[in-house]
């Protein structure tokens, strides 16, 4: 049995026939893929696009979504082992795991950090016990990475760009008026180093670099992928000759949980925004964020306008990736691929 938590744990071949799988249900969609399979969407946080996709995509596949919001229409969840459970959780995920597991055929999971001590959070300990505890395959739908966001990325540049070796690609850190979880950056240096592109991480100063386990895996992977993998702090050096710019905002990991003494360096750094001029560096290059983004504060109007932005096809392409995801995790995606 397989996981989907973390593209880490994928080879490069296995994602690209991933992304076969989904370009063929976007082109051709099979709707009994997975006519009396059942998946329980499990969502400790909010969510727009992924929930929409996950159950849309599961109902066009013959299938059957269960969209469980643990403490709200949901038993509140203990994720600790050897938890004394004198809180408010009604439940331990041993037994939630387990329940599901007999009910359904696949679980996801959405769990967003606890924003308090990032040396815990860092571990990803909630999906690896849910993991841990089912005997049908989990799928990750943002902890502290989020691979299908990665996948649903991946398929957009692929549609507009080909071939994707060596293309080079930014990852800009932008403004954002507080400071947000770093999934998707973590996501976003993975996946386009994995897919051998020639990746740039711009942020502001030191304090807004990735998690080493991040940054270190993704210069691996570039390595074996035959792309390469930096860091500046140039905003000018980073933009130019860029072919794909992917924006997101996050905080500072030395400051992790205190937002207060944070905002005193992410206060400076407003002109981050990416704006057409920062654009017009570029060679002639797609941008896109994982939304939801408040315009005008990561990116102006005229950049989300404009024709170079991709961000809705990425948002689209959730769906299809993720159809290609459950097939895959249940042994039933096309046999040609």
């Amino acid at each position: 049995m397989q996981h989907f938590l973390s593209t880490i744990d994928w080879s490069r071949d296995e994602l690209e026939n991933l992304l076969k799988v989904a370009n063929e249900l976007k082109i051709e969609p099979i709707r009994n893929g997975m006519k009396g399979r059942s998946i329980a969407l499990l969502f400790l946080n909010p969510s727009m696009r992924t929930r929409t996709s996950f159950d849309l995509g599961m109902q066009q596949l013959g299938g059957i979504a269960i969209v469980l919001q643990p403490g709200k229409d949901a038993w509140g969840v203990e994720f600790e082992p050897g938890a004394i459970m004198e809180g408010d959780a009604e439940e331990h995920i041993a037994e939630v795991a387990g329940v599901l597991s007999r009910y359904c055929d696949l679980i996801g999971l959405r769990a967003f950090p606890g924003f308090k001590d990032w040396s815990n959070d860092r571990d990803d300990k909630v999906i690896k016990m849910l993991a841990k505890h089912s005997s049908v395959p989990v799928i990750n739908m943002e902890t502290i990475v989020h691979p299908c966001q990665e996948m649903a990325l991946m398929l957009t540049l692929k549609e507009r760009l080909g071939e994707l070796q060596n293309r080079k690609f930014l990852l800009t850190w932008t403004w954002h008026p507080r400071p947000l979880y770093t999934a998707v950056a973590n996501s976003a240096i993975l996946i386009a180093s994995k897919f051998g592109m020639d990746v740039t991480l711009l942020c502001p100063e030191d304090a807004y670099r990735l998690d080493p386990q991040f940054e270190d895996a993704a210069d691996r992977f570039a390595t074996e992928q035959g792309g390469s993998f930096r860091i500046s702090h140039d905003i000018e050096d980073a933009y130019t000759g860029a072919e794909v710019v992917y924006a997101k905002s996050w905080g500072a990991l030395p400051f992790y949980g205190r937002p207060e003494e944070e905002w005193e360096l992410r206060k400076n750094y407003r002109h981050f925004i990416v704006d057409e001029e920062k654009m017009a560096l570029t060679d002639n290059g797609l941008f896109s964020h994982c939304l939801p983004l408040r315009r005008n504060v990561k990116a102006t109007d005229g950049v989300m306008d404009a024709d170079y932005c991709v961000a809705i096809d990425e948002a689209e392409n959730c769906l299809h990736v993720q159809k290609a995801i459950m097939l895959r995790l249940l042994g039933t995606a096309p046999r040609r691929f």
